[in-house]
């Protein structure tokens, strides 16, 4: 007997898909499957653990549990809680959840406005959103003035080393 070997790495996957339906699975599984022991082994269990799957019953649930549970929740709802820290945390919480005294909301809303009004302020102020645009000036023009002032300095540096000249 010829000892081949295979690779079965990847195969997971294209086994579950040839668990539902062999026929759909390409041909390059079948072959490998048909060819691979471990790999027949797999198919097999995964076979096996479906059919075991499909006689599986699920239990009735217990009709009185809905009941059970809502008694328990309201037992542990009005349960007072043991120790001050607990008492406190349990204040916290019931002032969280169902606001406090003092309705704070509209107070907080208003802090907030107040808040958005002067960082928008602030901004506007730092990014000076309403100054004037200046004008930009074209690259011609700035090239030509360029030269237009060097020129005047060229002519003011001929301009001095003649009275050098003259003056020598």
């Amino acid at each position: 007997m010829k000892a081949t070997k295979t690779n079965c790495t990847g195969m997971e996957d294209k086994l579950a898909g040839m668990l539902f339906d062999s026929s759909k699975a390409p041909a390059k599984v079948q072959t490998h499957v048909a060819e691979c022991s471990q790999c027949q082994g797999e198919l097999d269990e995964l076979r096996a653990t479906m059919e075991l799957l499909d006689a599986w019953q699920a239990p009735e649930p217990n009709p009185y549990f809905l009941t059970r549970l809502g008694a328990r929740m309201r037992e542990e709802r009005e349960a007072a809680p043991a120790g001050w820290f607990a008492s406190r945390i349990a204040r916290l919480r019931a002032s969280i959840a169902y606001g406090p005294g003092l309705h704070a909301r509209p107070i907080a809303a208003m802090a907030l406005t107040v808040m958005l009004l002067v960082g928008g302020g602030t901004y506007l102020g730092v990014t000076d959103w309403m100054q004037p645009v200046q004008p930009t000036q074209t690259a011609v023009v700035h090239d030509l003035q360029t030269l237009d002032n060097n020129a005047q300095v060229l002519d003011q540096m001929e301009a001095l080393s003649s009275n050098n000249e003259s003056g020598d």
